[in-house]
């Protein structure tokens, strides 16, 4: 992919569909590596499952025969002289505590660093597929941090949904304002 922030979109959808009630997007960014973690408490899964995602031709979708998001995501980390790893409890062996982490480290500097990208425009669009899943977007940088909370929202909205087009729009804005007054 040509941007960590559709790969991003990627995962955590794959969280979604998991059965996520909430997803937490965490970057973590200094001047040499970026940091990226995805976590839900989705259904999780086994390790044997584990092992298998990280190869192209593996893939639980019935619509294609490869699954390229993870192997991609590993690719491009690996590219810069980061690393990929996964940890995973699923809900049949740990039914009250279960859930994927998926944490991706690359380092900056590497000429194949692969650009952030629409990083706002990949938590909106999230939250616009997936309304009534609640999402954690945390971006700290040197300068300070970027951060969205829905179920923040949801106590202020009440029965407004968030895919709401003046709710996502209110969304999109307020992570930009964010990312401009660290950029100041």
């Amino acid at each position: 992919m040509k941007e960590i922030s559709l790969n991003i979109l990627d995962i955590a959808k794959n969280s979604t569909k998991a059965g996520a009630s909430l997803v937490k997007i965490l970057l973590n960014e200094n001047d040499e590596t970026l940091t990226l973690s995805i976590e839900d408490n989705g259904c999780g899964m086994s390790e044997e499952t584990v092992k298998s995602v990280i190869d192209p031709f593996y893939t639980t979708r019935t619509t294609r025969k490869v699954g390229l998001g993870i192997p991609l995501l590993k690719l491009s980390c690996e590219q810069t002289g980061g690393h990929l790893s996964i940890e995973s409890r699923d809900k049949e062996n740990h039914p009250d505590n279960h859930g994927t982490r998926i944490t991706a480290v690359f380092n900056k500097n590497h000429i194949d660093f692969t650009p952030l990208g629409d990083v706002v425009f990949s938590v909106v669009t999230l939250i616009q597929g997936d309304p009534d899943i609640d999402f954690l977007f945390i971006h700290k940088m040197s300068k300070g941090e970027v951060n969205l909370d829905t179920r923040e929202l949801r106590a202020q909205l009440g029965d407004i949904p968030l895919n709401e087009l003046e709710i996502l729009n209110w969304i999109s804005d307020y992570l930009k304002e964010q990312y401009e007054e660290i950029q100041i």
